[in-house]
Protein backbone atom coordinates (compact mmCIF):
# COMPACT_ATOMS: atom_id res chain seq x y z
CA UNK A 1 0.00 0.00 0.00
CA UNK A 2 1.36 3.45 -0.94
CA UNK A 3 0.59 6.55 0.55
CA UNK A 4 -0.02 8.24 -2.75
CA UNK A 5 -2.85 4.99 -3.87
CA UNK A 6 -6.74 5.78 -3.53
CA UNK A 7 -6.98 3.21 -0.92
CA UNK A 8 -4.68 4.99 1.66
CA UNK A 9 -5.97 8.05 0.80
CA UNK A 10 -9.95 7.31 1.03
CA UNK A 11 -10.15 4.49 2.76
CA UNK A 12 -7.22 2.72 4.96
CA UNK A 13 -6.10 6.70 6.41
CA UNK A 14 -9.59 7.88 6.83
CA UNK A 15 -10.36 4.60 9.08
CA UNK A 16 -7.48 4.84 10.97
CA UNK A 17 -7.54 8.51 12.25
CA UNK A 18 -11.56 7.89 12.94
CA UNK A 19 -10.57 4.81 15.24
CA UNK A 20 -7.75 6.84 16.96
CA UNK A 21 -8.78 10.18 17.52
CA UNK A 22 -12.76 8.88 17.94
CA UNK A 23 -13.79 5.68 18.95
CA UNK A 24 -10.22 5.31 20.99
CA UNK A 25 -9.66 8.97 22.29
CA UNK A 26 -10.28 7.37 26.14
CA UNK A 27 -7.64 4.62 26.01
CA UNK A 28 -3.82 5.34 25.10
CA UNK A 29 -3.59 1.17 25.46
CA UNK A 30 -6.51 0.80 22.92
CA UNK A 31 -4.94 3.66 20.85
CA UNK A 32 -1.17 1.33 21.16
CA UNK A 33 -3.05 -1.76 20.16
CA UNK A 34 -5.19 0.05 17.20
CA UNK A 35 -2.28 1.82 16.02
CA UNK A 36 0.20 -1.47 16.13
CA UNK A 37 -2.55 -3.82 14.51
CA UNK A 38 -3.49 -1.23 11.67
CA UNK A 39 0.61 -1.13 10.81
CA UNK A 40 0.57 -4.66 10.80
CA UNK A 41 -2.10 -4.93 8.45
CA UNK A 42 -0.47 -1.54 6.11
CA UNK A 43 2.49 -3.52 5.25
CA UNK A 44 0.71 -7.24 4.80
CA UNK A 45 -1.53 -5.62 2.39
CA UNK A 46 1.07 -5.84 -0.80
CA UNK A 47 2.27 -9.72 0.13
CA UNK A 48 0.66 -11.10 3.75
CA UNK A 49 3.57 -13.42 3.35
CA UNK A 50 5.96 -10.70 4.16
CA UNK A 51 4.16 -9.83 7.82
CA UNK A 52 5.24 -13.25 9.26
CA UNK A 53 9.25 -12.06 8.93
CA UNK A 54 8.27 -8.49 10.34
CA UNK A 55 6.26 -10.84 13.00
CA UNK A 56 9.54 -12.92 13.78
CA UNK A 57 11.48 -10.31 14.00
CA UNK A 58 9.33 -8.05 16.38
CA UNK A 59 8.69 -11.22 18.77
CA UNK A 60 12.63 -12.01 18.61
CA UNK A 61 13.88 -8.44 19.32
CA UNK A 62 10.94 -8.23 21.93
CA UNK A 63 12.04 -11.15 23.95
CA UNK A 64 15.86 -10.29 23.33
CA UNK A 65 15.00 -6.42 25.17
CA UNK A 66 13.76 -8.55 28.01
CA UNK A 67 16.68 -10.67 28.32
CA UNK A 68 19.09 -7.97 27.84
CA UNK A 69 17.25 -5.60 30.56
CA UNK A 70 17.42 -8.85 32.69
CA UNK A 71 21.15 -9.60 32.56
CA UNK A 72 22.25 -6.13 31.91
CA UNK A 73 24.40 -5.69 35.07
CA UNK A 74 26.64 -8.57 34.14
CA UNK A 75 28.44 -6.76 31.35
CA UNK A 76 29.84 -9.50 29.83
CA UNK A 77 26.98 -11.91 29.58
CA UNK A 78 24.72 -8.74 28.33
CA UNK A 79 27.41 -8.24 25.21
CA UNK A 80 26.76 -11.68 24.43
CA UNK A 81 22.83 -11.13 24.27
CA UNK A 82 23.58 -8.17 22.21
CA UNK A 83 25.74 -9.95 20.07
CA UNK A 84 23.54 -13.36 19.44
CA UNK A 85 20.71 -10.19 19.07
CA UNK A 86 22.57 -8.63 16.46
CA UNK A 87 23.00 -12.08 15.04
CA UNK A 88 19.65 -12.08 13.67
CA UNK A 89 18.68 -9.57 12.72
CA UNK A 90 21.39 -9.10 10.39
CA UNK A 91 21.11 -12.86 9.53
CA UNK A 92 17.54 -12.29 8.76
CA UNK A 93 18.56 -9.01 6.20
CA UNK A 94 21.44 -11.29 4.81
CA UNK A 95 19.14 -13.84 3.82
CA UNK A 96 16.62 -11.96 1.57
CA UNK A 97 18.72 -9.09 0.31
CA UNK A 98 22.51 -11.07 0.17
CA UNK A 99 22.13 -14.69 -0.17
CA UNK A 100 21.19 -14.92 -4.03
CA UNK A 101 24.13 -12.63 -4.59
CA UNK A 102 26.95 -14.15 -2.69
CA UNK A 103 25.70 -17.79 -4.02
CA UNK A 104 26.13 -16.21 -7.71
CA UNK A 105 29.64 -14.57 -6.95
CA UNK A 106 30.90 -17.99 -5.22
CA UNK A 107 29.66 -19.72 -8.62
CA UNK A 108 31.10 -17.75 -10.80
CA UNK A 109 34.75 -17.27 -8.59
CA UNK A 110 34.70 -20.75 -7.82
CA UNK A 111 33.37 -22.63 -11.21
CA UNK A 112 30.87 -24.32 -8.78
CA UNK A 113 26.75 -24.56 -9.50
CA UNK A 114 25.19 -23.95 -5.90
CA UNK A 115 21.44 -23.01 -6.55
CA UNK A 116 20.48 -19.98 -6.54
CA UNK A 117 16.91 -19.69 -4.73
CA UNK A 118 14.90 -17.45 -5.89
CA UNK A 119 13.85 -14.89 -2.97
CA UNK A 120 11.37 -11.91 -2.71
CA UNK A 121 13.01 -9.06 -0.87
CA UNK A 122 10.31 -7.57 1.60
CA UNK A 123 9.45 -3.82 1.42
CA UNK A 124 11.24 -1.93 3.78
CA UNK A 125 13.39 -4.35 5.72
CA UNK A 126 16.64 -2.32 6.31
CA UNK A 127 13.97 0.05 8.03
CA UNK A 128 12.10 -2.41 10.28
CA UNK A 129 15.64 -4.54 10.97
CA UNK A 130 18.16 -1.34 11.89
CA UNK A 131 14.98 0.00 14.26
CA UNK A 132 14.74 -3.32 15.80
CA UNK A 133 18.46 -3.04 16.58
CA UNK A 134 17.82 0.31 18.01
CA UNK A 135 15.13 -0.90 20.70
CA UNK A 136 17.53 -3.76 21.76
CA UNK A 137 20.72 -1.40 22.33
CA UNK A 138 18.89 1.48 23.66
CA UNK A 139 17.25 -0.69 26.56
CA UNK A 140 20.79 -2.10 27.22
CA UNK A 141 22.09 1.43 27.61
CA UNK A 142 19.67 2.44 29.33
CA UNK A 143 17.98 4.94 26.92
CA UNK A 144 15.00 3.73 27.13
CA UNK A 145 12.81 1.61 29.17
CA UNK A 146 12.04 -2.00 28.18
CA UNK A 147 8.84 -2.71 26.64
CA UNK A 148 7.11 -6.04 28.45
CA UNK A 149 3.86 -5.20 25.89
CA UNK A 150 5.17 -6.72 22.63
CA UNK A 151 2.75 -5.03 20.94
CA UNK A 152 3.99 -1.81 22.02
CA UNK A 153 7.53 -2.95 20.40
CA UNK A 154 5.20 -3.81 16.91
CA UNK A 155 4.05 -0.49 17.11
CA UNK A 156 7.45 0.95 17.96
CA UNK A 157 9.12 -1.01 14.43
CA UNK A 158 5.67 -1.26 12.46
CA UNK A 159 4.38 2.13 13.01
CA UNK A 160 3.06 2.94 9.17
CA UNK A 161 3.95 6.16 8.76
CA UNK A 162 7.72 5.33 8.99
CA UNK A 163 7.67 1.78 7.71
CA UNK A 164 8.21 1.90 4.29
CA UNK A 165 10.19 4.98 3.05
CA UNK A 166 12.27 5.53 7.14
CA UNK A 167 13.14 7.66 8.48
CA UNK A 168 15.32 4.80 11.10
CA UNK A 169 14.08 6.28 14.53
CA UNK A 170 16.08 5.81 17.28
CA UNK A 171 13.92 3.91 20.22
CA UNK A 172 15.41 6.63 23.04
CA UNK A 173 13.89 9.68 20.73
CA UNK A 174 10.46 8.10 21.01
CA UNK A 175 10.82 5.73 23.99
CA UNK A 176 8.55 7.84 26.07
CA UNK A 177 6.25 8.64 23.57
CA UNK A 178 4.47 5.08 23.39
CA UNK A 179 2.55 5.74 26.66
CA UNK A 180 3.08 9.34 27.04
CA UNK A 181 2.44 11.36 24.07
CA UNK A 182 -0.07 14.34 23.65
CA UNK A 183 -1.86 15.43 20.73
CA UNK A 184 -2.61 18.56 19.88
CA UNK A 185 -4.86 20.33 16.95
CA UNK A 186 -2.11 22.37 16.19
CA UNK A 187 0.26 19.41 15.91
CA UNK A 188 -2.31 17.51 13.97
CA UNK A 189 -2.88 20.30 11.40
CA UNK A 190 1.13 20.78 11.15
CA UNK A 191 1.12 17.24 9.80
CA UNK A 192 -2.20 17.37 7.73
CA UNK A 193 0.16 20.00 5.69
CA UNK A 194 3.49 18.12 5.65
CA UNK A 195 1.97 15.30 4.12
CA UNK A 196 -0.22 17.20 1.80
CA UNK A 197 3.44 19.08 0.92
CA UNK A 198 4.92 15.31 0.23
CA UNK A 199 1.65 13.70 -1.54
CA UNK A 200 2.08 16.76 -4.00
Amino acid sequence: MLFSSDIFLFLFLPIVLFGYYIVLKKSRILQNIFLAFSSLFFYAWGEPWFVTVMIFSIIGNWAFALWVNKVRENLGFARIVLMLMLFMNLSIMFIFKYLMFTIYNINSLFNVGFAIPTIVLPIGISFFTFQAISYVVDVYRKHGEVQKNPLNVALYISFFPQLIAGPIVRYETIANQINNRKETFDDFLKGICRFVVGLA
